[in-house]
């Protein structure tokens, strides 16, 4: 299966590459490149049972309010997908999802410009859709891992609990690798305290906490170089 979804997606990606430059309208770029991306998920999109495009989702006094598709699995709503212009940038446009999450029975949203889809869940606060996406398909840059994910959202494969389950562990991975990368960079007070105190008995001034801040930023480095120059012999052997 997923081969079969790897080639798809990579077939639809030249589509996206080959049409874009006449794709000059936010409906256009949806008919062209989300609505076959719904149908490589297994989803009939002539279906208004299955998939159901301009849904409207009344939000407080405002009516009439509508998200581009919602797509229903055993007539429970279990996706929303928002669109928008190839040219915009998704990850500006998360508040106009986040409304119509909020009056939605789905746990799953995705905004989408028809070649990077953000997935979204409500892992914080029920019913409230998470500010940052869990999972990013950025249809340039596909990887197994990600093909194994969006496996779990086809029509074939849909699993809401191992959905949830990968949601949550790709979320705090990401989160705890962006916190970790930030340390690796620029090591913070409380990092280089974490490390020092494990060896460094004396007390800990602030003099000698900036040398230590100094030490870390030079040990992380040579510690980084090392591994890269020990990637390259392997890389080198093995050829």
């Amino acid at each position: 299966m997923e081969s079969n979804l790897k080639l798809q997606l990579e077939q639809l990606h030249q589509r996206v590459e080959t049409l874009k430059s006449q794709i000059n309208t936010e409906e256009a770029t949806k008919n062209a490149f989300v609505m076959p991306f719904i149908q490589i998920l297994g989803y009939d999109i002539f279906n208004p049972t299955e998939v159901i495009p301009e849904f409207i989702c009344d939000i407080g006094t405002k009516k009439g309010e509508k998200v581009d598709y919602v797509i229903k699995k055993d007539d429970q709503p279990i996706l929303i997908i928002e669109c928008k212009h190839w040219k915009e940038n998704v990850d500006a446009h998360n508040s106009q999802l986040h409304r119509y999450y909020h009056v939605s029975k789905a746990r799953f949203g995705v905004l989408t410009n028809g070649y990077i889809y953000n997935f979204y869940a409500d892992l914080e606060r029920p019913n409230v859709m998470d500010e940052k996406p869990f999972f990013t398909l950025d249809l340039s840059n596909l990887k197994h891992s990600n093909i194994k994910i969006l496996e779990n959202f086809t029509k074939n494969g849909y699993n809401l609990e191992s959905l949830l389950n990968s949601a949550e562990s790709l979320k705090y991975i990401k989160a705890i690798r962006v916190e970790f990368e930030k340390e690796l960079q620029a090591p913070s007070d409380e990092f280089v305290k974490l490390l020092v105190n494990r060896f460094f008995e004396k007390l800990l001034t602030a003099n000698r906490l900036a040398t230590f801040k100094e030490y870390t930023k030079k040990a992380i480095s040579y510690s980084y170089n090392e591994s890269i120059s020990f990637r390259l012999k392997n890389a080198l052997a093995i050829n």
